[in-house]
């Protein structure tokens, strides 16, 4: 275990983070929980244990390279899946309360295994459509960071994202490289929101070929009541 753990440390060493053994140890024991419940059913891909540092890891914790995630107090991790990038970023940045937010109630009851395993506190997973939560007042405007992983159209994603942000906040979209078309298209539905997009950055995961992209949107006004529209529509009819 020893091994992999010094691996861990290593890896997040390179972004410039350093994290304790025990907040290692936390990441390997994830990673066993994933490779586990993949067995049963579908969270993730990718499962060696190299490929997971990297590509989810490492890749969740880039987001650090533009902000100062030690001083963010809450954040929503909008479509979140098998807990990426919330759970990594709640293990190495443990004063942010976390929300995890997914649609498939088979993930969420994994996610709560992983928080009660892990003995992680301030954080919640939580049932349910964006749609949905996103007009729920305990959740309506009330994060001052929202990320998303998901793999989603960025003007749908901003329907579902931006309406979770307080005014002055970022909503963060993690993306793959060659996504401009999809950025500029995403324009006039950012807008719409109340969003504007304040900068688009490109990084290479440490020394691994792989491009990710940040779109990071600032909240500047209030989001309509209008939105987000009913569930099934933003994914359907992007603004």
């Amino acid at each position: 275990m020893k091994e992999y753990v010094d691996k861990i440390i290593n890896s997040i060493e390179d972004m410039g983070i350093t994290i304790s053994e025990k907040q290692a140890e936390q990441l390997y024991r994830y990673y066993e929980m994933i490779v586990e419940k993949n067995k049963v059913m579908n969270l993730t891909a990718i499962t060696e244990f190299d490929d997971v540092v990297v590509k989810h890891f490492v890749d969740s914790l880039y987001i650090s390279q533009i902000i100062e995630m030690e001083n963010v107090v809450n954040m929503i991790d909008v479509g979140t899946g098998a807990g990426f990038p919330g759970i990594p970023i709640k293990i190495v940045f443990p004063n942010i309360k976390v929300t995890l937010l997914d649609s498939l109630n088979k993930r969420v009851k994994f996610l709560n295994e992983v928080i009660e395993e892990l003995g992680l506190k301030g954080i919640e997973a939580v049932h349910g459509r964006a749609e949905d939560y996103g007009r729920d007042n305990k959740y309506r405007e009330k994060y001052e960071l929202c990320v998303s992983r998901a793999v989603a159209n960025l003007s749908s994603l901003s329907e579902y994202c931006i309406p979770f942000v307080s005014q002055k906040g970022m909503f963060i979209s993690y993306k793959a490289g060659d996504c401009e078309d999809e950025i500029e298209s995403s324009k006039k539905a950012v807008k719409m929101l109340g969003g504007s997009i304040e900068s688009i950055e490109e990084m290479e995961l440490l020394d691994t070929g792989i491009c990710r992209v940040f779109v990071c949107i600032r909240k500047k006004q209030k989001t309509s009541g209008k939105y987000p529209r009913k569930a099934g529509v933003p994914a359907k009819e992007p603004l």
